[in-house]
């Protein structure tokens, strides 16, 4: 009798040491998980590399390593492991560093005086599917540049036929299927230049802005999707290129890059051409244009008007219109005489 009771008697605290022993194990190697992809994908941020897939889909998200970050250290804490919990803090403090604002020290104005005040909409519409959006935005706030992204044959008939040629006398338009299609409108007389060549198609001209030449060139590269990052390294590295060919020149580079400040590919256009980024300038570098229904710190910013040093920013707003996953991007430039 005795020994039945003793059999069904409660756990000895020997035998809670030991579950509380296996708990802290298994919360130790749920912080490992939590913390193996944050650190091969800040790693590689550090490094200046884009790696390989998963790492560009999730650099393109930094901001969102943050959250499995601090749950390892939770985790590590709990499990009382000090390895990790040191392990956490420096993932925190690393991607942490990165998804600061950046004070990139550029916002004064280059000198020379103001020739002119440029405004330029930038906007993916989605496989045309925003076409009428994008001509209320238009019809609202006159850009002087407008550069279409996934412009397809609704899109580029609707262009043709329902914005004033007397308002966007000049015109470079390629018309492709679904997301293929392009468009750069212009109220500045445009050059015929060679543009970039992709599969997406990015038209380039010069526009004469009071007299002045610049080069303006559509972005849009391939997406990194697995199984295409080579074709998204190309389209950068073709983009990177056009960029090191203007470099000096009065330039303005403006899309969808598929891309984003976290990615060295992206960073190598800025650094080939002495580009800038509008929204950094201006102090709204995180703000997320892609995907469309997500804020800050959420998203990210994949569409960009990079400008050369002979632009000044007065203003960047991100704008959204219905029926497209991307947001436009509408930034106030003025043009100086530099040269």
């Amino acid at each position: 009798m005795n020994s039945a009771i003793s059999a069904a008697a409660p756990d000895t605290p020997a035998d809670t040491s030991f579950r509380s022993s296996d708990g802290r194990r298994a919360a130790a190697w749920l912080a490992g998980l939590l913390l193996l992809a944050p650190s091969v994908v800040v790693g590689c941020r550090v490094a200046d590399t884009d790696g390989i897939t998963p790492v560009p889909q999730l650099l393109a998200f930094l901001p969102w390593l943050l959250l499995p970050a601090g749950a390892g250290l939770l985790l590590a804490l709990l499990a009382r492991w000090r390895t990790g919990m040191i392990w956490a803090a420096a993932v925190l403090a690393v991607t942490g560093w990165f998804v600061r604002p950046y004070d990139t020290g550029l916002t004064d104005d280059p000198p020379g005086r103001v020739v002119a005040r440029v405004t330029v909409l930038a906007s993916n519409i989605e496989f045309g599917n925003a076409t009428e959006g994008l001509l209320a935005t238009i019809r609202r706030e006159k850009p002087d540049l407008v550069f279409v992204e996934e412009c397809d044959s609704t899109c580029s008939d609707a262009l043709a036929a329902r914005v004033s040629r007397t308002d966007y006398p000049y015109r470079n338009v390629v018309e492709g299927y679904s997301a293929a299609g392009s468009a750069i409108l212009s109220k500045y007389p445009l050059r015929a230049a060679p543009g970039i060549d992709s599969e997406l198609a990015m038209p380039g001209s010069v526009a004469v802005v009071a007299g002045h030449p610049v080069n303006v060139q559509l972005a849009h590269p391939l997406p990194p999707m697995p199984g295409v990052i080579g074709d998204w390294r190309r389209d950068l590295g073709r983009l990177r290129s056009y960029a090191s060919g203007v470099k000096g020149e009065p330039t303005l580079v403006a899309g969808d890059f598929n891309a984003t400040q976290d990615h060295a590919a992206f960073r190598r256009i800025l650094d080939a051409g002495q580009l800038r980024d509008s929204a950094t300038l201006v102090g709204a570098d995180r703000t997320p244009s892609w995907p469309a229904a997500v804020r800050r710190p959420l998203g990210a910013q994949i569409d960009h008007v990079l400008v050369s040093e002979d632009f000044s920013v007065r203003s960047a707003r991100f704008l959204d219109l219905a029926d497209t996953d991307h947001r436009a991007l509408l930034v106030g430039l003025e043009l100086h005489d530099v040269r």
